[in-house]
């Protein structure tokens, strides 16, 4: 008898390592303002259990997290809780200032964007259950030499501080107040961390590889983690612990977000229909321009193009995959020869934003003039090579046109 295909295809993922750029699952699903238009499902959620991959499987989907906390943030502004020009230090509940520039007040507007001065390099994503993640800001590492404003910087930092301004002015839980403010009013099953899923919801997880193929995230096996956050100091996992601002990282706002392709088209929809979808009206079209619009555009020496801790592209080599960004969206095919920014290869300027972490890579991408958008993820991409015109990778490129 002739063993399942799920099994074959398990096995020859095991047998052949060295493949690292074939994905182990690409997932794909277009979609205009009404619904989802076409959707494709190739491989394995989980290789050990021989599951196949489904439109409707949750991923730790990475850094289109922030697009979805900036809906959050702006959810906020329209409820009279945050301004995007305020100095944060009143909403974090301690001075944020570089310490190089102490008159220059930091914003959420500029956070969002990167701007802020703030880097990766003193860490931001190992504080426990228990610690302090405003304490990273007293390492010199943590600022970048200029002055905020002044630079883009692609920093994962700014996700949980703002996380931390949410919780402290609503007295919510970050995970939990994202439900409230986003993912319940758009009709979404998903949750930063798993905390708030359910054990069914979590027992579908796709699993996410190393380039030899050994899981490193999320290989739940059909049920829901014991502990879903960093564990606190003593090794517990008491979510009593949690206190609002103290540790806005805890459910990992910069990618932690578990949402399936299905639904990430749902926020994709959310902003082609201006901040409505289905009848319901999450944001208004004012906080969807202030969301999309370019904050900073990139020309040579303004900012880095490159996300701490990836290598420096070589001048003159169209690297880079982020040239315009806006309130925790970017734009896409902009006209630079240093930018690689168009997977589509059309030359459209779509906004949305990529996620790259644990051998995953995943988009969001919405075209407004057209009404219509796409989203997909792939896992086991480490060492894929890089597209054909694009700095994507190739396979980026294959799910964002459609292609077989």
């Amino acid at each position: 008898m002739r063993p399942a295909l799920p099994v074959v295809l398990s096995t020859l993922l095991l047998a052949l390592p060295a493949l690292a750029h074939q994905p182990i699952a690409s997932v794909r699903v277009a979609f205009d303002r009404d619904g989802i238009t076409a959707s494709r499902a190739e491989g394995l959620a989980d290789i050990a259990r021989s599951r196949a991959v489904s439109i409707d499987d949750p991923v730790r989907i990475a850094s289109i997290s922030k697009l979805v906390l900036a809906i959050g943030v702006l959810r906020l502004v329209e409820e009279g809780k945050l301004d995007l020009d305020t100095d944060v230090s009143t909403y974090l509940g301690s001075p944020l200032r570089h310490p190089q520039f102490p008159d220059t007040p930091i914003t959420l507007r500029l956070m969002l964007s990167h701007r802020s001065g703030l880097t990766d390099n003193a860490g931001y994503w190992a504080t426990p259950l228990d610690g302090d993640i405003r304490q990273i800001l007293d390492d010199p590492r943590a600022w970048d030499t200029r002055a905020p404003g002044t630079w883009f910087r692609y920093t994962n930092l700014n996700s949980p501080l703002v996380a931390s301004m949410m919780e402290r002015v609503t007295g919510e839980r970050f995970d939990e107040l994202m439900q409230r403010l986003v993912l319940q009013p758009a009709g979404i099953d998903a949750c930063y961390g798993w905390e708030t899923c359910d054990e069914q919801t979590a027992a579908r997880a796709v699993v996410l590889y190393d380039e030899n193929r050994v899981p490193v995230v999320d290989d739940n096996q059909g049920r829901k983690p014991d502990c879903n956050v960093r564990r606190a100091r003593d090794g517990s996992c008491d979510l009593a612990l949690w206190q609002p601002g103290r540790n806005g990282g805890a459910f990992s706002p910069q990618g932690g977000l578990r949402i399936s392709a299905s639904s990430l088209a749902r926020i994709g929809r959310l902003l082609l229909g201006d901040g409505e979808i289905d009848g319901v009206r999450v944001l208004s079209p004012a906080s969807v321009a202030a969301l999309t619009t370019p904050q900073w555009v990139y020309q040579p020496g303004n900012g880095q193009t490159w996300e701490d801790g990836e290598p420096e592209p070589p001048p003159g080599v169209p690297r880079a995959t982020m040239c315009r960004y806006g309130q925790g969206t970017i734009t896409l095919a902009t006209d630079h020869p240093d930018c690689g920014d168009d997977p589509f290869g059309d030359g459209i300027a779509r906004v949305g934003h990529s996620g790259n972490a644990y051998g995953l890579r995943s988009g969001l991408w919405i075209d407004p003039a057209s009404g219509t958008g796409v989203a997909y993820f792939a896992t086991g991409m480490d060492g894929a090579p890089v597209g054909s015109h694009s700095a994507f990778t190739a396979e980026e490129e294959r799910l964002a046109k459609g292609e077989e």
